[in-house]
């Protein structure tokens, strides 16, 4: 209810300030008959952001500190030798009960006198505060409002001061998603800076046995930690699906791009790319019930060992699951080669298939292999498919018909139940995760280096 009530107050302000600003602008206009500096739509929009501006940095400072004043005063209506006998988690506890009683829920327990007065008494205190926040932000965004009116003439650079908003709403943007990455990357690190204080990295990533003592409090004694099973377990299962999923997307996205009809296409590139849309827990279901033992009848009946859950398992349906972004990318590629390189292959006798061989493929080619390097991260770092299909067996092996463990499937395994992050068998989940992002980001920077490599030769 809240939510609503502040959306709404935003969303009427933004639409009374805008409408605002496009009147001024226009009276201006007809009535002077005067050259103005920006267009209506600009003196419109800097209305509003003078109007929102306010508004927004009082709801914003109410949602920072309104918090921790609601808690001292719920914690306030306590009877003071009541409060005097709890400590930091026991007064957290007995606000959760006191906003539970002031929302209109019960608690568990037998309730004190004390306790319905105080839940009473925070259930108005919010009220008042909420909606007294409200109405501060509604008369400060309707003064900024009519102080943005005023300001509008002939010559206000209206068109400037909203440009310059928006680059710093842009460049704001931009900050985030860079330090966010910045932000992962350091808690991974500095996590699996711990992890090494407890194992050598060397033994780590050089080593061949991985079987980590879960639950161990003995100093000295957690176990081995050695990457190599988990490495070649993944890059076994990712090439596999890029063997199944390179050609079959490359000759689709072929097929559709230059062989289908425009009808065929209009049918056949959604249904393809509806695979891109179904969850991974499916197509682990649908491999640990249908292609696992389909593969292993298969293998029986030709006179080799196939484990339903292996290596090759997971694999083909990981391939079938990326197809799609091979297939759709490959093909969005390929409709963007310049018209004329074709029409020029076949004006010197070339047939369609010599044309996409000597002349399409060549010319997509940045694309085509940044497409399949991006197929490529998407396989490394599936978790749900290898859970179910793979076998979680991490022993090194290079027969894709037996079970094999993935980084993935450890981090899940290590990071799964109670953990406190105090010892290697839980920190290892972010030595794991920072070799998978160096693992990924290798890729693409090669994915990019390919890209920008062979552009130049046809631009």
């Amino acid at each position: 209810m809240n939510s609503l009530v502040v959306a709404g107050l935003l969303l009427v302000l933004l639409g009374l300030a805008y409408q605002t600003g496009w009147s001024r602008s226009r009276a201006l206009v007809s009535a002077n008959g005067v050259k103005v500096h920006s267009r209506p739509q600009y003196h419109a929009s800097l209305v509003a952001i003078w109007a929102l501006l306010p508004a927004l940095v009082i709801l914003g400072l109410w949602a920072w500190f309104g918090g921790g004043i609601v808690r001292s005063y719920g914690l306030s209506q306590l009877p003071a030798d009541v409060l005097a006998t709890l400590d930091g988690p026991g007064k957290s506890a007995a606000f959760a009960r006191l906003q539970a009683l002031a929302s209109g829920y019960g608690v568990n327990g037998a309730l004190q006198p004390y306790e319905q007065a105080a839940g009473d008494a925070l259930r108005s205190f919010q009220f008042i505060t909420f909606f007294a926040v409200v109405i501060l932000a509604a008369v400060a965004g309707v003064g900024a409002l009519l102080f943005a009116r005023n300001q509008i003439t002939a010559r206000l650079r209206a068109r400037n001061a909203v440009e310059r908003v928006v680059n710093i709403a842009l460049l704001a943007c931009s900050g985030v998603a860079i330090l966010t990455t910045v932000g992962i990357v350091a808690s991974l690190l500095t996590e699996a800076l711990r992890f090494f204080t407890f194992i050598n990295p060397i033994s780590f990533f050089f080593g061949t046995v991985w079987s980590p003592l879960n639950g161990s409090t003995v100093p000295g004694q957690y176990g081995q930690y050695g990457l190599l099973p988990l490495l070649v377990g993944t890059l076994m299962i990712t090439v596999i699906a890029m063997i199944v999923a390179v050609p079959v997307g490359l000759m689709a996205a072929i097929y559709l791009s230059q062989y289908a009809h425009r009808t065929l296409r209009a049918i056949a590139k959604p249904i393809i790319e509806i695979l891109a849309g179904i969850p991974t827990i499916v197509y682990g279901f649908f491999a640990l019930v249908t292609v696992g033992p389909f593969l292993r009848d298969a293998g029986h009946f030709v006179g080799l060992s196939i484990n339903a859950t292996s290596a090759l398992t997971a694999g083909i349906v990981m391939g079938i699951m990326i197809i799609p972004f091979v297939s759709s990318l490959s093909d969005d590629i390929l409709n963007q080669v310049p018209r004329t390189l074709r029409d020029g292959a076949y004006g010197l006798g070339a047939t369609k298939s010599e044309t996409i061989r000597s002349v399409l493929l060549p010319a997509a080619l940045p694309g085509i292999v940044g497409a399949f390097l991006l197929a490529v991260s998407r396989a490394v770092g599936e978790t749900m498919i290898v859970v179910l299909a793979a076998g979680n067996s991490p022993v090194l092996r290079g027969n894709p018909f037996e079970p094999v463990a993935t980084i993935t499937v450890s981090i899940v395994n290590q990071l799964t139940g109670d953990t406190d992050f105090a010892g290697p068998q839980s920190l290892v989940g972010f030595a794991l995760g920072l070799t998978l992002f160096v693992v990924t980001l290798c890729l693409n920077i090669f994915a990019l280096y390919i890209v920008r490599r062979f552009r130049e030769q046809y631009e």
